[in-house]
């Protein structure tokens, strides 16, 4: 099993919380999130927790990003390339997984001819939005 642990190195990001925005919607194909749940973090009602499937038909992508807390990405079928902005990109199979630290910018991409699929588990600020889009 694979495992990336993105250094945490944009502490700025954390301070802005008011700027966070969805991202917009990618040309063709898209990602296909399910939540399983979505509630406030015990002992810390200012976060929530939030845990969901995502299909990735092939072809679909986001853009560049970052998100207002933690996230876990676990890919159980397929290929998604997991790029950090200005690292090389890494293509994850089943099994593979990454650690986001908050305001860490990346993307994540099918470029395969088949479907993916990932879990995702956010522990991120509440009342904000979770995706802020950062410029290619």
């Amino acid at each position: 099993m694979n495992k990336l642990i993105v250094p945490a190195v944009i502490v700025a990001s954390m301070a802005a919380p008011a700027a966070w925005a969805q991202t917009p919607a990618p040309q063709g194909p898209r990602f296909q999130p399910k939540p399983y749940f979505e509630m406030p973090l015990e002992k810390d009602p200012s976060r929530q927790v939030r845990l969901q499937n995502v299909v990735i038909p092939a072809g679909a992508g986001n853009a560049f990003h970052r998100h207002p807390g933690d996230q876990w990405w676990a890919v159980q079928e397929g290929e998604v390339t997991f790029t950090v902005k200005g690292q090389p990109p890494r293509v994850l199979k089943a099994g593979d997984f990454v650690y986001v630290p908050r305001g860490t910018v990346h993307r994540n991409q099918n470029v395969s001819a088949n479907s993916a699929r990932a879990i995702e588990l956010n522990i991120t600020d509440k009342g904000v939005p979770q995706t802020e889009p950062v410029a290619d």
